[in-house]
């Protein structure tokens, strides 16, 4: 099927897509019924691996000692690159799952210690003894700022150049100016459940649960490393315990687990130990990040200028940092520069709105500071230079925009007329109070996405597809699509995902996930509607569906009867037509915060927080809702305490477990509120939504920021925020 534009269809009815639904995956998980990845059980023989990172973050293994480490009790076998045929590498990332005898990056694979307990695996894993010869790395993404080149294009590498007009001439000219450096830190993914596989092989066909966002991701890359055709994985990912992008494929539990299940012939169970999700696994990189504004006295931006360096492994692809200014706002004259770093880090990936919520961090806190040049409301500022047009190509329109009416709810929910534009004019007893506003963007793509629908003997409808659902509510909205399409309700509706052998969707990740996958469903029941009306001789035009019925000339049949002699199955693509192309298509939103600020200590405590989303039809409020309030979370997190720190001398991330990276905790988390832009976007898709957990996320750590700001009168260009950096600047106001 070739999706165009969406017309008057049943979801505009709003039966059961655009109506609170409670998750039907809930009970599973709060009765502890949902089997992770780890949790698989198989009638067969378990082992356990336990894998080994390296010590050093740049050079060669010298040798292996593992004389010890296999004598210990229990031992089954130790895999290393000594013993197992080169592993390569998938076509997403650059490091590979298994080092040597070149080490990439610190705690990068060297072993995987397999034995029949997983107290025994891990005591001979302290026993085994690596020799590295040490080289000499570059770990500073500050020190080769200046020298960076310029990025590649290429998959997930957007032009490393952009430039409309001619932006030195207007920014020279321009009347109020804004020059600033911004930077952002290397940050973890954090998520509850760490990476963890079990794998078996029976005779060449590789069997293997793991948490992954993307299965078809997943199985291209895991072939790609093993030297295995795809044909020969089967992935599963029923339940996925969280992830922001750390999991869109294959990392080395996955790759290891299938290496140690073929050498020992057992199924294997693996799982990383946390301080290797920082440094074995990906991780957002850090950026430095130069924002230019130009813009006349009525505050008319006429010059945009951004540009950022992030560093990354050999092959490894840049922050993105730029993609927010490049859509955000109009002005004639603008350029983009993204610069890419060679650093012998662990590799910098994808990370819950990559791109857009570093790049926002900078961006919006130079619109911040414009405004107060130009005596100009921050509001009022991002109103006027709002467009309906893709700012690099005038000629074409966004499906649909409405940044302005965000904004200006936003405002009118939140009170800002009570704002004070002077800093530190408004305090409680010793706390400091003052309000931040950020404008929010993030990409509304869609991909190709296929499902299979069964109307089985008693009635039911069953949906499969390999789409993930990693704590989002995807199972929960593909059943209201097929009960909106069948006249049902989501009771009536058995879902089934994550499984390569159903039929493929994009899986979990840019956003991309809800609107694909649930375009897919609807693909798959229309091609089953038509197959019902073939079997009753009708054309589909004549049927109508409701409360388990089907309407044929105002005679009614009960849907059950259709599969009395058999279940009747139909499949189906949605693909996209040629003329998507002809808009911009993105999500918008605005993130308004009140911080408390205590004058002597500079705590900060942020007290309210709300975002107003404009992301087409929300398919189920309720599970949207918990999306934002999560990405507001975490864009706290982002704006005052996540930051992973850099040993500079020997390469590695110094704070690689829960207790030194410091995420939000319940008592940090303030009022919030969300509110949803009453519109829908016909050229979305068939059920005319969006995306929309990650928009929760990009703006909010600049409203803070900026709030911030507007509290003590200090500006923190370098994020996270934390008290050294206020008290630093203490001494200035």
């Amino acid at each position: 099927m070739i999706f165009d534009k969406a017309s008057e269809n049943v979801f505009d009815q709003q039966r059961v897509v655009g109506k609170p639904q409670r998750r039907i995956d809930g009970p599973l998980k709060v009765s502890g019924s949902a089997t992770y990845a780890y949790e698989q059980q198989l009638n067969q023989k378990l082992a356990y691996g336990y894998i080994v990172g390296a010590q050093i973050a740049f050079g060669k293994i010298s040798g292996i000692d593992d004389r010890k480490a296999r004598s210990a009790e229990g031992v089954i076998d130790i895999i290393t690159y000594q013993n197992v045929p080169e592993v390569g590498t998938g076509a997403f990332l650059s490091a590979k799952a298994l080092g040597g005898p070149q080490i990439q990056h610190y705690h990068q694979a060297v072993a995987i210690v397999v034995a029949t307990t997983f107290e025994q695996a891990r005591a001979a894993a302290a026993a085994l003894v690596v020799h590295y010869k040490r080289e000499n790395g570059q770990y500073s993404l500050e020190s080769l700022a200046a020298s960076a080149p310029l990025s590649k294009s290429g998959a997930f590498r957007p032009e490393p150049v952009t430039s409309l007009g001619d932006f030195e001439s207007a920014f020279h000219r321009a009347a109020f100016k804004v020059d600033e450096t911004y930077t952002t830190p290397d940050q973890s993914h954090a998520m509850m459940e760490p990476h963890a596989t079990l794998a078996y092989w029976e005779n060449d066909l590789l069997h293997c649960w793991t948490g992954v966002q993307q299965l078809n991701w997943g199985v291209r890359d895991l072939a790609l490393a093993l030297g295995v055709p795809k044909e020969k994985i089967r992935m599963r990912a029923p339940f996925i315990g969280g992830s922001f992008g750390v999991k869109g494929t294959v990392m080395s539990d996955t790759v290891l687990a299938a290496l140690a299940a073929q050498k020992t012939g057992l199924a294997v169970k693996v799982t990383l130990q946390r301080p290797l999700v920082a440094n074995n696994t990906a991780h957002r990189p850090a950026t430095i990040q130069r924002v230019q504004l130009g813009a006349n006295p009525d505050g008319k931006l006429i010059a945009i200028g951004h540009k950022s360096v992030s560093g990354n492994i050999p092959g490894g692809r840049p922050e993105a940092a730029v993609l927010s200014t490049r859509y955000l706002y109009h002005a004639d004259n603008r350029l983009t520069e993204l610069k890419l770093a060679e650093l012998n880090l662990p590799e910098g990936s994808a990370m819950r709105a990559p791109g857009e919520a570093p790049g926002q961090m900078a961006l919006e806190i130079a619109m911040d500071e414009l405004a107060e040049k130009l005596g100009i409301d921050p509001v009022e500022l991002r109103i006027i230079n709002d467009t309906q047009f893709s700012p690099e190509h005038p000629d074409k329109p966004f499906s649909k925009r409405n940044l302005a009416r965000c904004l200006k709810r936003g405002a009118e929910t939140f009170g800002w007329e009570h704002r004070s534009a002077q800093p530190r004019s408004q305090k409680t007893g010793r706390w400091l109070k003052g309000m931040g506003v950020s404008s929010a963007i993030r990409g509304a793509p869609v991909m190709p996405s296929a499902a299979r629908v069964t109307l089985q003997s008693d009635g039911r409808l069953n949906v499969k597809t390999d789409m993930t659902d990693i704590g989002t509510g995807t199972y929960t909205i593909l059943a209201q699509t097929a009960a909106d399409m069948f006249g049902l309700t989501t009771a009536d509706i058995d879902v089934q995902l994550g499984d390569s052998a159903f039929p493929e969707s994009p899986g979990s990740g840019g956003q991309w996930g809800a609107a694909s996958s649930t375009a897919g469903v609807y693909a798959a029941c229309v091609a089953l509607q038509e197959k019902l009306a073939d079997e009753m001789g009708v054309s589909l035009n004549d049927l109508s569906f409701s409360n388990g019925q089907i309407v044929v000339n105002g005679k009614s049949i009960a849907l059950q009867s259709l599969a009395l002699e058999g279940e009747i199955s139909a499949e189906a693509k949605m693909e996209y037509a040629e003329s998507r192309k002809q808009f911009e298509h993105q999500t918008f939103g605005a993130h308004f915060v009140e911080v408390a600020v205590n004058e002597l200590s500079f705590e900060v405590r942020v007290k309210r927080m709300l975002a107003v989303c404009d992301a087409g039809r929300i398919i189920n409020p309720k599970a949207a809702e918990n999306q934002v309030l999560g990405g507001m979370v975490m864009g706290l997190g982002a704006a005052l305490m996540e930051e992973l720190v850099v040993d500079e001398r020997l390469g590695f991330f110094v704070n690689h477990d829960l207790a030194g990276y410091e995420i939000p905790v319940h008592a940090d988390i303030p009022e919030q509120k969300v509110i949803f832009i009453d519109d829908v976007d016909e050229y979305a898709g068939p059920l005319k939504a969006k995306g929309v957990g990650e928009l929760g996320l990009t703006g909010v750590a600049p409203a803070i920021a900026n709030a911030i700001y507007n509290a003590t009168g200090i500006r923190v260009r370098d994020y996270p925020i934390t008290l050294d950096k206020l008290l630093a600047s203490s001494n200035s106001i």
